[in-house]
């Protein structure tokens, strides 16, 4: 059966272009340019989807949105913004929407998110789980806890995860202190066929050298002063599943030599034991240091680093993922709203600048602390700079916007020389999306 969609655009060239498309890829279209007409066409005709900009002559997408609730007219929306405006975005999805794709559109990104909108898929819950208010991409992520987020740097990630998840190559985690790399490694665990089985978690960093060997392969009661019962160490508790070492590159030299051990033969001793048991792990190992740098100077093992690397995944910082953002900042506002039992909103103008602005030294970690801080203390339906506080002021590294069209590719070239050619970073630098650097390079001919 023939799904229609309405588009509403006050761009009339653009709308006319999706228009075309939609119909060649079979869609009934009808089209609007403002809240009024879009109201007048749904009043009038079956429309099954809703794509909506969210800037419109006479109102925005966001009144249309509460406009259908209040007529109780359930008809999916998508929302269609640029990243400047995703904050707005977020609090459609909120309200309700389906979903939202940035502009420039994506044709597949739009298709797949239009064909999910359409075919939702059930949310079963548990009795004390809250049912997410409205279905789509983020609101998913929200419910299961985690959020992906949609800027280049971020899918690339949860694609290697998602290629490595289902193998049983060891997988070595790098990224700075704060970036999630528990979670990434819960996930691999998770997307893994082992994910009937225990996923163990071990911070080496906090790991007493002495105990190393008891936490790890357990210990027989009187083996050392103070072992007072038998205790199962990590590896046997892990059997079958995955076993999670945070901060690998903690370890003493020592330590080292012995965990290489189990990870070569498979099997452990526990302390004071005679006996061997056999284990069967998948190992993912993490760290915010530099390995290889601590192998030239002896204070790792080349040959546990080549055991536990047979993946190596970096993990991107906050500041690297410019356009996920407001996505994390909204993300942990619904956490602490359902913590601390409150109904903040949103961030106003001056503090979704500020959180878009600042360098994020913490990442994640740090974001997600300051925000519950912001909420608990907020008493309007908006965070302000008031809330947020002044560590969020610190002044943003100098940027090289372009602001000039005839001295554009000169900018864009010095933006690539300072960058070392990351294309990424250059697009930070300049104070635009990596799309637009790309229609950039395009124009100027600029090859790389």
């Amino acid at each position: 059966m023939t799904k229609s969609v309405l588009i509403v655009e006050d761009d009339i060239t653009f709308g006319m272009m999706l228009k075309t498309w939609l119909t060649k890829k079979g869609f009934l279209v009808f089209s609007a340019s403002s809240v009024a007409n879009a109201q007048k066409v749904i009043a009038a005709e079956k429309v099954d989807l809703i794509l909506s900009d969210l800037r419109l002559p006479d109102r925005d997408g966001i009144d249309l949105l509460k406009w259908l609730t209040a007529k109780a007219t359930p008809v999916p929306l998508i929302i269609m913004t640029g990243y400047a405006d995703i904050q707005s975005a977020v609090q459609a999805i909120k309200l309700g929407a389906k979903d939202y794709v940035a502009k420039p559109v994506n044709p597949d990104e739009l298709l797949k998110k239009m064909n999910e909108a359409l075919e939702p898929v059930e949310v079963k819950t548990t009795p004390n789980q809250p049912t997410p208010s409205s279905t789509g991409t983020a609101k998913a992520e929200l419910a299961a806890g985690y959020l992906k987020g949609e800027s280049d740097a971020a899918k690339q990630l949860y694609r290697y995860v998602e290629l490595v998840a289902p193998t049983n190559m060891s997988v070595l985690l790098i990224g700075a202190s704060g970036t999630g790399k528990e979670h990434i490694a819960h996930l691999i665990h998770q997307l893994s066929h082992r994910n009937d089985a225990p996923f163990m978690a071990i911070d080496c960093g906090a790991m007493p050298k002495e105990l190393a060997a008891s936490e790890f392969f357990g210990h027989k009661k009187g083996a050392f002063t103070g072992a007072l019962t038998d205790k199962t160490g990590a590896f046997v508790s892990a059997n079958g599943g995955t076993l999670f070492l945070d901060e690998i590159g903690n370890l003493s030299y020592e330590v080292q030599v012995q965990l290489l051990r189990a990870l070569q033969e498979r099997r452990v001793r526990p302390v004071g034991s005679n006996e061997e048991i056999p284990v069967d792990i998948r190992l993912v190992a993490a760290t915010n240091e530099n390995l290889e740098e601590a192998i030239e100077k002896g204070n790792f093992r080349e040959d546990l680093f080549h055991r536990i690397n047979e993946f190596m995944l970096p993990i991107p910082e906050l500041k690297e993922r410019k356009e996920d953002i407001l996505l994390f900042a909204n993300f942990f506002l619904d956490q602490a709203n359902r913590e601390l039992g409150k109904h903040v909103t949103g961030f106003d103008m001056k503090a979704s600048a500020a959180l878009q602005g600042y360098h994020w030294p913490g990442n994640l970690r740090q974001m997600k602390n300051i925000i519950k801080r912001a909420t608990l203390l907020a008493e309007q339906e908006y965070i302000s700079l008031t809330e947020l506080g002044t560590e969020l002021l610190t002044p943003a590294a100098p940027t090289l916007a372009l602001k000039n069209e005839d001295t554009e590719k000169q900018q864009i070239l010095e933006a690539l020389r300072q960058t070392a050619n990351n294309k990424s970073k250059a697009a930070q630098l300049l104070g635009i999306d990596r799309k637009t650097l790309y229609n950039k390079l395009k124009l100027y001919e600029i090859g790389l």
